[in-house]
């Protein structure tokens, strides 16, 4: 039975939400009032994909006392967020590039390595274009090191590549001014949420 246009843009509109809660107590009963709600278009949510945590600056310290170990961690429009601590020990959510949709973009290279036979000049045209794509959506403070592995793990495919269309096997010390002027070093494209929110508040409050 399909669902009536409401159930439709009920489900369309509760694909992906991440939810923050005070006290326990509301989130269990938002919890249940949504799941009531769900069930009035015939709808449920993924219970796979659905929990609740202990999670922000108080996780560590409540979970300890309970005896639960570190804080649990989730993952959120393709990046998982981690409570951790700054340079200053201070309290920040960590957000690193998930690994599943990682590895799926390293297999897509993989299954057109036959564009890497192309010359050099092509082939660092298109793999630069892929790595800046994923730069504008993934850099993200905390997450360059991933990025950097990320980029590495290109590298090493295309180094292969050239590797099988050489008869000598040429050498990294050779190939790396290439991948250097090719393939470009991951750097910061987001600010820190609190600095981003700043500017906001500071372009309302002085309009041009």
């Amino acid at each position: 039975m399909e669902a009536s246009g409401a159930g439709r843009d009920c489900h369309r509109a509760l694909r992906r939400r991440c939810h923050s809660f005070e006290r326990q107590d509301e989130a269990e009963s938002y919890l249940r009032e949504l799941q009531e709600h769900l069930r009035e278009y015939g709808l449920e949510l993924n219970e796979d994909k659905t929990r609740l945590i202990r999670f922000g600056r108080f996780a560590r310290l409540n979970r300890a006392e309970r005896g639960e170990g570190k804080p649990e961690t989730f993952t959120f429009l393709g990046f998982q967020h981690i409570c951790g601590n700054n340079r200053l020990g201070r309290f920040e959510v960590r957000r690193i590039t998930d690994g599943k949709p990682r590895r799926k973009k390293l297999q897509e290279l993989k299954q057109e390595r036959r564009r890497m036979h192309a010359p050099i000049a092509q082939v660092g045209e298109w793999l630069g274009s892929v790595l800046r794509g994923y730069y504008q959506y993934h850099a993200v403070p905390g997450n360059l090191s991933i990025l950097s592995r990320f980029r590495y793990q290109v590298v090493r495919l295309w180094y292969r590549t050239l590797c099988q269309r050489s008869q000598r096997r040429p050498t990294w010390k050779k190939l790396g001014p290439i991948f250097d002027h090719w393939l470009p070093i991951p750097r910061l494209v987001h600010d820190y949420p609190d600095a981003r929110f700043d500017a906001r508040r500071l372009a309302t409050s002085h309009p041009r």
